[in-house]
């Protein structure tokens, strides 16, 4: 991971700052961002071809610190549990951490700059596929479930936690249940796509043994 220094990193997190304002990244002006970054405004093109290359390094100091940390949790978890209620426990308390970076992510993944769209979408395939592998090669799933699947479920989890991490941030009386909503919503994904597996009569077979009483 490249770690960003002097002007550089005051800028990008001049622009983290200023774009929780309700702002895109993309419509910040460059003399209010110098000022918050206590630079002079030519220092800009230094480091940034123009607004769109700041918002997309932006994008990737977001996402490569908290890709580090949750990857750094699922090695050492020991099931597939351990590794749902560990990855959500660090993404949540990483977005409470750094709400600024969190209210940009959010915005930008639905704004109207259709490179940093691009740009996010791809660093959330890029995490769903970083997420399937780590789990496959630990064996914290299923076996019979193929990469398909793993990195399918993947996605749709990196997506849900976006989705409920403003909440998560603005209503502090509901964060244990967030997370713990999260965490079934995770492992009912993997449960459901081992039973997607059995055949028509594997089910049924399976859901009349369920019916019949002890």
């Amino acid at each position: 991971m490249n770690v960003m220094t002097g002007g550089k990193l005051k800028l990008v997190q001049a622009a983290l700052k200023l774009a929780t304002e309700t702002r895109s990244l993309t419509s910040l002006k460059l003399r209010e961002l110098a000022r918050e970054a206590g630079l002079n405004p030519n220092t800009f093109y230094r480091h940034f071809e123009n607004l769109d290359d700041l918002g997309l390094q932006v994008l990737g100091y977001i996402a490569a610190e908290m890709k580090a940390g949750v990857r750094q949790l699922r090695l050492v978890a020991e099931s597939s549990e351990q590794a749902a209620n560990t990855t959500v426990a660090f993404v949540y308390q990483y977005f409470l951490e750094n709400k600024a970076a969190t209210t940009v992510a959010v915005r930008e993944l639905y704004g109207s700059s259709p490179l940093l769209r691009r740009a996010l979408e791809t660093q959330l395939d890029a995490s769903a596929r970083e997420m399937a592998e780590d789990l496959m090669q630990r064996g914290l799933i299923p076996r019979h479930l193929t990469e398909q699947t793993v990195v399918e479920i993947s996605h749709m989890t990196i997506r849900y936690i976006l989705f409920r991490a403003m909440d998560y941030i603005e209503k502090p009386h509901q964060r244990e249940a967030i997370q713990q909503e999260t965490e079934r919503f995770i492992n009912r994904q993997f449960r459901g796509a081992t039973l997607d597996q059995l055949s028509n009569e594997e089910f049924d077979a399976l859901v009349a043994a369920v019916r019949q009483p002890a």
